[in-house]
């Protein structure tokens, strides 16, 4: 019999995870429900974060831990450069809004899109993230 699985949340690495969770939740209008401060002997920026949303959105949890030597990906790929690993795929309603709203929010529009209906932004830590037209 096939187990039941379940992807319920998404862990993502950042230089500054606090300020990061800080961002998601001002971007995607929710709380930061759960921040862990730096561990003892460890970089202020140490820690973790976490976005839960309430239930019934369908959306998975969102954590953000501390990486030591985080390196931003490049976008688009470049050969012997970090590669990117995975990014959210956020959808909207009114791209043009959203994206003011993002930048407003502290994100970067990419130089590169790579296709209409579709934006490619960077969150401050550099990840690279989408939002896509409801539909597209």
């Amino acid at each position: 019999m096939k187990p039941r699985l379940r992807v319920t949340s998404v862990t993502i690495a950042a230089a500054k995870p606090r300020e990061l969770a800080q961002f998601y939740g001002r971007l995607l209008d929710l709380e930061v429900t759960t921040v862990e401060p730096s561990r003892p002997g460890y970089p202020q920026e140490d820690g973790w974060a976490q976005i839960r949303p309430p239930a019934g959105l369908g959306m998975p949890t969102l954590n953000f831990e501390w990486e030591s030597g985080y390196v931003p990906p490049s976008w688009p790929s470049v050969p012997g450069e970090q590669q990117l690993q995975e990014h959210l795929d956020i959808a909207v309603d009114d791209l043009d809004a959203a994206v003011a709203w993002a930048q407003d929010a502290g994100a970067t529009l990419a130089d590169f899109q790579p296709q209409d209906g579709v934006r490619v932004l960077f969150d401050p830590d550099g990840h690279p993230f989408c939002l896509f037209a409801s539909g597209h």
